[in-house]
């Protein structure tokens, strides 16, 4: 159950009663919010609706909100409300419900937070979709850990979700690849040939032709360009999975674009968009007649070459979603798709598609720092930064933290510093360590002899102490912070909430002692109940997030 949407509609059926015993006028009650306040002296929950409604009841809040309070049916979850100047009504949570929270923790295991939002709905996250034309970089790492932890948190709130990965594998990249990996062959063979700028110039693109005249000595002279092409970009296809990998991120799609070529969907688009009026000719070209749809300029959709340019085959990518029927799809893309994607889906709509199911998530620049200085990591690739030499620096785990720690619409320092130092200055170190305290806490009791499920039918009401109560409070705001991710397609929430998590856990940690002269054998049981559940709710989180749940640090 979700409390707070529980609370909404308690608090919607006290007005109507009110209004039904003629204490309240008859009026159109307004969408009930529910809040946390912002200073927990306030309780747990607290709702506006009394100064929502006061204009149209002709009445004070404060009278408003205690006829509210008056007429609501009492849950067991909580244990009072009280109405505070200008017209709040807020709700505290009751301790006896707080103690057996500890239970459900337990109980709920890996699923702890889910609710049904979704309701088994098809929900897509495309995100990283870089060319396999070279290594995963730094920019599109950001995307990927963002898409994967959307991912997770839609499968929590009920959706069924594909992860896709959508492959450019198609188009002048491709053969510029080709040619890229061939040159350097012929360079092999001791051939006087030279790149041009517009070449792939990285040393990964060495790494494939010495690939190939290892295996295939010479004799690959006459070979066309498009077998290197074909060649390279599996190689790099197959080192962009295995890298994503390596920080917990594993597509249970790849799109492929060749694939809209092979089956005709990026002709029939064209097709589709003329016979609906949207295409014209002028200079040979073929153009999208995207002003009609709000756009400041139309846009080429086929060069007088006969050249798609990319817009078609995103389009028709965007259309194969739709006739796959999924419900929700998230694309998440860097920031230099902020004019673009919503050309794609201006395409769409001119197919006579509504597009109101795609969100469209765009995450600003990563900088690297170290010492308070910007660095570049990359000597032997050129001037990118790839994933697989972050994660030998750092390891996946800051990855994944430092990537989701802002807002998508912030640019984010990653202070390669501060990943790697153990101390409480580094979150990712302070919050798997709230973790790797609990199993410390489970170690201990064995060591001392004792049975590791003494604790089955503790008596959970001797857990009074207020840090204690402030974790448990903490946990059941889990799927409220699910809930927002899931609605707001923003992944940072959880590592906030992860963080705030583990600083109530440290204060309970040095208080709240389970082998201690001073602390009862009940208690202890008591105790031994809440740690387990606390290192099963940083199991969550951390999987949540991506993350490794360690045992010993």
């Amino acid at each position: 159950m979700q409390l707070h949407h529980d609370l909404a509609q308690r608090v919607t059926a006290a007005i109507e009663r009110a209004q039904a015993g003629g204490l309240l006028p008859p009026f159109d009650i307004p969408e009930v919010r529910i809040e946390r306040p912002r200073d927990p002296s306030h309780g747990d929950y607290a709702t506006p609706v009394a100064m929502q409604s006061a204009r149209l009841a002709r009445m004070a809040p404060l009278q408003i909100a205690q006829i509210i309070a008056d007429h609501l049916e009492m849950p067991a979850y909580l244990s009072e409300t009280a109405v505070l100047p200008p017209g709040f009504l807020n709700f505290r949570l009751g301790i006896p419900w707080l103690q057996d929270e500890v239970e459900r923790i337990l109980s709920a295991g890996d699923s702890y937070g889910s609710f049904d939002l979704g309701h088994g709905l098809q929900a897509q996250v495309e995100c990283v979709s870089a060319n396999p034309t070279g290594p995963i970089t730094l920019g599109r790492t950001r995307g990927g850990v963002m898409g994967d932890t959307l991912a997770r948190a839609l499968e929590a709130a009920g959706y069924d979700v594909t992860l896709e990965y959508y492959y450019n594998d198609a188009g002048r990249q491709i053969t510029l690849l080709g040619e890229s990996v061939r040159l350097r062959y012929l360079q092999l063979l001791d051939q006087a040939v030279d790149l041009d700028d517009e070449h792939y110039q990285g040393g990964y693109i060495v790494d494939i032709a010495r690939d190939l005249y290892e295996q295939h000595g010479n004799t690959l002279l006459d070979a066309p360009i498009s077998f290197f092409g074909d060649y390279a970009k599996d190689v790099i296809s197959q080192d962009q999975k295995d890298s994503l990998k390596s920080i917990n991120i594993d597509f249970d799609m790849y799109f492929r674009e060749q694939s809209l070529y092979e089956s005709g969907r990026v002709w029939e688009t064209l097709e589709v968009l003329d016979q609906n009026g949207y295409v014209y000719e002028q200079d040979g070209a073929k153009w999208f007649r995207s002003t009609d749809l709000g756009d400041d300029q139309d846009r080429v959709l086929v060069k007088a070459s006969g050249e798609p340019t990319y817009r078609l085959p995103d389009i028709a990518y965007h259309w194969d979603k739709v006739l796959r029927g999924f419900d929700l799809v998230v694309d998440i893309f860097g920031p230099d798709h902020h004019a673009t994607a919503p050309q794609v889906l201006m395409g769409v709509r001119a197919m006579g598609y509504d597009t109101d199911f795609v969100h469209t998530v765009l995450h600003q620049i990563v900088s690297l720092t170290r010492g308070g200085e910007q660095v570049k990591m990359s000597t032997r690739r050129g001037l990118f930064v790839t994933l697989d030499e972050l994660v030998d620096e750092v390891g996946a785990d800051p990855i994944r933290y430092f990537m989701i720690s802002r807002s998508g619409n912030s640019q984010i320092d990653f202070d390669l510093d501060l990943a790697v130092e153990h101390s409480d200055k580094n979150p990712v170190y302070y919050i798997q360590n709230a973790h790797v305290r609990c199993a410390g806490i489970l170690r201990k009791w064995v060591d001392e002899g004792h049975d590791l499920d003494a604790d089955a039918g503790a008596n959970l009401s001797l857990l009074t102490d207020e840090r204690e109560l402030a974790f448990l409070r903490k946990a059941t705001e889990l799927n409220e912070i699910l809930e927002k991710m899931a609605t707001t397609f923003d992944a940072h929430s959880i590592t906030f909430y992860a963080y705030d998590l583990a600083s109530l856990f440290h204060t309970t940690y040095e208080e709240c002692r389970v082998l201690h002269p001073d602390v009862s054998e009940e208690l202890s049981l008591a105790r031994l109940r809440f740690y387990k559940s606390a290192k099963q709710l940083f199991a969550r989180v951390l999987d949540l997030m991506g993350m490794s749940a360690p045992e010993v640090m």
